[in-house]
């Protein structure tokens, strides 16, 4: 699974980054290189997160997917 993230230059210096395919997937690093490390922590977290199962009707059929 691949997602694209935007580095941006933080105005007090070090950079923070955003993944638009994750809604509130951020984080920040001194270096391209820890801001690089704190995003594949960042997603690896959001992905994590538990979210409340969206209850199905009787004739609904419910899979999983993996990627």
């Amino acid at each position: 699974m691949t997602f694209k993230a935007i580095i941006h230059e933080a105005d007090e210096g070090g950079y923070w980054a955003e993944v638009p395919a994750l809604p509130g997937c951020v984080t920040q690093g001194e270096t391209i290189e820890d801001v690089t490390l704190s995003l594949r922590e960042a997603i690896a977290g959001w992905l994590s997160v538990e979210t409340p199962e969206t209850p199905a009707a009787p004739n609904d059929r419910v899979i999983e997917l993996a990627l």
